[in-house]
């Protein structure tokens, strides 16, 4: 449904620069357009690059085990249909810590693996508790560094790209915080409906 609506919205973009002789214009907005895309995505690949290489080191160091450990008792009140030594704990928690240091796509295949683990838990297809919460972390996004932001600053030459760092803190705090309050809420609704 959504590609529909957007291969509608070109069309009629297209067809109402035909109408008004603007055509020029738009195939000028179109390929500068694809000329920015492709700038900024060479220069998100170094950073997003270096982010996973520091990653990969702190992996190599146990630094991510010394996370894991720390945050574990807290992921078990938060999941406690997932038993502490199953494998989804383990991708909710390196999930969790990708996502901490602003690393939305290389969180992005531990958060499926994760997803894949829990519906095994699970052995329904409907979502689980535990699945419906991790959603609902997950789209708040914990951040403590993030690094795509602070790269698509540093490419449009901002005066001070990591000033953004303290905000995010404290947003990412409240719609976390937001997450898992809303998320409570509609699972204690749910079992007092049943």
């Amino acid at each position: 449904m959504v590609n529909l609506i957007w291969v509608s919205l070109a069309v009629i973009g297209i067809v109402y620069a035909m109408w008004n002789g603007t055509m020029d214009e738009v195939n000028e907005a179109i390929f500068k357009s694809a000329d920015e895309a492709v700038m900024l995505s060479i220069s998100l690949i170094s950073v997003l690059v270096f982010w996973l290489g520091l990653m990969r080191i702190a992996e190599e160091a146990g630094l991510l085990k010394v996370l894991s450990r720390l945050f574990k008792p807290v992921f078990k009140k938060i999941f406690p249909e997932v038993p502490s030594d199953h494998p989804a704990m383990g991708y909710i928690l390196s999930n969790f810590t990708a996502n901490l240091f602003g690393l939305g796509n290389a969180a992005t295949p531990l958060g499926i693996k994760a997803m894949n683990e829990m519906k095994k838990l699970s052995q329904s297809d409907e979502a689980s508790r535990s699945m419906i919460t991790f959603l609902a972390l997950n789209t708040s996004s914990v951040t403590l560094v993030p690094t795509t932001v602070i790269a698509i600053r540093m490419q449009y030459d901002s005066v001070s790209p990591t000033e953004i760092v303290g905000t995010t803190i404290i947003a990412t705090t409240i719609s976390t915080l937001g997450a898992l309050i809303i998320d409570r809420l509609y699972y204690y609704k749910r079992v007092r409906r049943k």
